[in-house]
């Protein structure tokens, strides 16, 4: 590793907009962990995070991953513009491919609903990218594309 990063002063910041699957964000904090990325949750959820499926995806890591919580996406914002750092969005109608990014240490990737993704009012606010797809399948993963576009984020900051 070229560089340590920790938890105070983390390299990049997941942020999930009212995510409704468990497993989904269960996997997304493992990835947290294992990386020591922050993890912020935007509410409402769908789901509670004791939920059983949530602690299948990974809550017995969950003391490993730095997670904050906000009420909505404008106290988010608040949060954010306080410790500085750009916001990223994340869409699969966006016009612009991830690598075409030029992330910064204490970016924030923000990543919509498995269903809906973001609303136009925040996508359209924002840098947004998308995941390229080949194929004929209408989308990723939620917790496949945070993975994707923060380890490839992370090794271009020089992480790893």
């Amino acid at each position: 590793m070229k560089h340590h990063i920790t938890l105070d002063n983390p390299a990049l910041n997941v942020v999930l907009y009212q995510p409704e699957i468990p497993a989904n964000t269960g996997n997304i904090a493992r990835l947290c962990g294992a990386a020591e990325v922050r993890l912020h949750l935007i509410h409402p959820l769908g789901f509670q995070v004791d939920d059983k499926h949530l602690k299948r995806a990974g809550l017995d890591y969950w003391d490993q991953v730095d997670i904050l919580h906000h009420d909505s996406f404008k106290n988010f914002l608040a949060h954010r513009e306080m410790l500085g750092g750009r916001l990223l969005a994340f869409s699969k109608s966006a016009s612009q491919d991830y690598v075409e990014a030029d992330v910064m240490h204490g970016d924030f990737l923000l990543f919509g609903r498995e269903t809906h993704g973001l609303p136009d009012s925040i996508r359209d606010g924002y840098a947004c990218y998308k995941i390229p797809i080949w194929g004929k399948v209408r989308s990723l993963n939620l917790s496949t594309s945070v993975g994707i576009v923060v380890y490839h984020y992370l090794h271009k900051m020089g992480v790893f």
